[in-house]
């Protein structure tokens, strides 16, 4: 049956409604509510899983950064490795083993690097090794790892002159996600008839997790405004070994006063000394002007340990205007003092993430007639031959094998929108994509794409583009699940044109309440400047009098990641963009609510 296309669809009015039921999987896992194939508006409750709730995906990393392009890693995990049941490859001891770990680099040809070597422990077949291996962390990539043991022989760097035990492939992602924060797995290629064990552990380094909360404030500061007092604001920078400052923070100003009492502020310790609390760190104190030529009053040095000290002792520090040092009666510009210091564990995302929290991931493809008559080449839906990916599939599989390494089952529910489905020809806004009527579930990124492909044949791509269902269909769910347990990600893909916008953003709004993000990419060549709005990086959405809690859609042009030489596409690139936003938005949603990781 040739893929069906009828551009001229129905006003919203001529949609039916059917509903379906199904059990819920063998394994626990994110199930959407069945789908009410309407113009936009719920026919009804969800239909929930049974059972415990369910299980989810993980995130991936990156790793040193010359392995990769990932400046800012979500955080810095350290990895340490042990095994058991080696091999006993030594004729009169027993092995004397030693691990080395591999990264591969993003790129479709990368060859491994090696990342690092532990000690060799001799004699033992079950060894716990104490060197650790310290790689970069990053959601949105896939990062590839091998780890492979060897029966130290000679004093030689070269592996090859070493007895091999066995090697485990794997991701980082499979790692963080295995349960009770170790990964288990069986060494393949093991010599002889040994069934070896690798296990290993990852732990996030607690020197990206500290914030610093820190109020200032000044008394008689110099009089700087001819008819006026002053309007003070601060600067702190951060001192290098070549004696260069870079600037770090940079304070309100208030208006009219010579003793200012600024805001408290928050900072990460990272970010403000890289954690070394000796760090020198200048303060200057400005007068603002209007005309951008702001003026000098005066500065100090100080570090972040004095300044937690100060917050104590009640410490003033001396602000200098060296241009003034040494005129009569110049003792200083004024005092400026710490009125609070205080430093705490900011959460991240792998907090959450190996403290219980499950990623629930549903994907909802266009299927509506502006991508065009799938059996043209022009069609956005075309499909290749040799089944080369066009657009969707290039976006499904470059989100998709994030997402895998993460699911426990490999399973995941897929929804189509916008088409005529048989065997009622009825137009549907949340139909599965696998056209089965008990369970939207397709097996790995490959059965995903295979359901996409058999709807082409039987569906036939009508309209409107209505967002709002799919959105409503996975906020059900995100109402139900706020304790922290579980977080839900909707990617749409989409060709942009929005006939339902108005209703998109009461849904988006209303799920900005609750534990879940919306990644939508765009396919073609359309103008997608209303996809824009809906990404509020700037300004949270709005509706009239409605506003979001938070930003939680990103927008990604998927035509940005082709490469205009050989047509191909950048998958890695364009994972990375997509998911970018996405651990930040699960730690902005459990903040909001005060959830704490589930397993401390």
């Amino acid at each position: 049956m040739n893929p069906s296309y009828n551009p001229n669809f129905p006003a919203e009015g001529a949609t039916t409604s059917i509903s379906t039921h199904y059990p819920p999987p063998s394994a626990p896992h994110f199930m959407p509510a069945p789908p009410h194939v309407s113009s936009g508006h719920s026919a009804g409750p969800p239909m929930m899983p049974s059972g415990p709730p369910p299980a989810m995906h993980r995130p991936p990393f990156n790793s040193n950064s010359s392995l990769g392009s990932m400046e800012l890693p979500t955080s810095t995990l350290e990895i340490r490795v042990r095994c058991d049941r080696l091999a006993d490859q030594d004729v009169f001891s027993k092995s004397d083993p030693f691990c080395v770990m591999f990264q591969k680099p993003r790129g479709q040809h990368a060859h491994w690097v090696e990342v690092g070597r532990t000690e060799v422990i001799k004699n033992n077949l079950s060894p716990e090794w104490q060197t650790k291996f310290i790689v970069n962390y990053s959601f949105e990539e896939r990062q590839e790892v091998k780890f492979e043991v060897y029966d130290w022989d000679q004093d030689s760097r070269n592996l090859s002159a070493h007895d091999f035990l066995g090697r485990c492939q794997t991701t980082l992602g499979q790692i963080v996600a295995a349960s009770g924060h170790q990964f288990t797995a069986v060494l393949q290629d093991s010599p002889g008839r040994a069934t070896s064990h690798i296990f290993i552990t990852t732990e996030e380094l607690g020197a990206n997790k500290e914030v610093a909360y820190i109020q200032l404030a000044a008394e008689n500061l110099d009089k700087m405004d001819f008819f006026g007092k002053s309007d003070p604001f601060f600067v702190i920078s951060k001192g290098f070994s070549n004696g260069r400052f870079v600037v770090v923070k940079k304070s309100e100003v208030i208006k009219k006063t010579l003793n200012p009492s600024w805001a408290q502020f928050s900072v990460p310790v990272r970010d403000l000394c890289n954690n070394n609390y000796e760090r020198p760190l200048k303060i200057d104190v400005y007068d603002w002007n209007a005309s951008g030529k702001d003026d000098f009053i005066g500065s100090f040095m100080t570090s972040l340990r004095s300044l937690s000290s100060a917050a104590i002792e009640r410490t003033k520090y001396p602000c200098i205007n060296e241009k003034k040092v040494g005129k009569k009666k110049y003792t200083n510009s004024g005092l400026v003092y710490v009125k609070s210091y205080r430093t705490e564990k900011q959460l991240t995302f792998l907090d959450y993430i190996q403290g219980g929290t499950s990623m629930n991931f549903s994907v909802a493809i266009d299927f509506t007639a502006s991508n065009g008559n799938p059996q043209h080449p022009s069609s956005l839906h075309h499909l290749r031959p040799g089944f080369l990916d066009n657009q969707y599939t290039a976006a499904i599989r470059a989100c998709g094998e994030i997402i895998e390494d993460y699911d426990s089952d490999k399973m995941f529910p897929a929804l189509g929108f916008g088409a005529r489905v048989p065997p009622s020809g009825m137009v549907s806004h949340e139909f599965y994509l696998n056209l089965r009527d008990d369970n939207p579930y397709c097996a790995r990124v490959d059965g995903l794409i295979q359901a996409y492909y058999n709807a082409l044949q039987r569906v036939t791509l009508y309209g409107p583009t209505n967002f709002a269902p799919v959105i409503q269909h996975v906020t059900r769910f995100a109402q139900t699940y706020q304790d922290g347990r579980q977080y839900f990600v909707l990617l749409i893909i989409t060709d942009g044109i929005i006939t339902d916008m108005d209703m998109t953003k009461q849904a988006i709004i209303e799920a900005s309440k609750y534990p879940m993000s919306i990644i939508i990419v765009g396919v073609g060549e359309e103008d997608f400047s209303a996809m824009e709005e809906l990404d509020s990086d700037d300004k949270l959405l709005s509706y009239y009098n409605q506003k979001a809690q938070r930003d939680i859609v990103q927008f990604v042009e998927l035509r940005k990641f082709l490469s205009p030489r050989d047509q191909t596409w950048d998958k890695a690139m364009l994972a990375k963009e997509v998911m970018a936003e996405v651990p930040g938005q699960v730690v902005d949603w459990m903040k909001f609510k005060g959830v704490k990781p589930i397993e401390t």
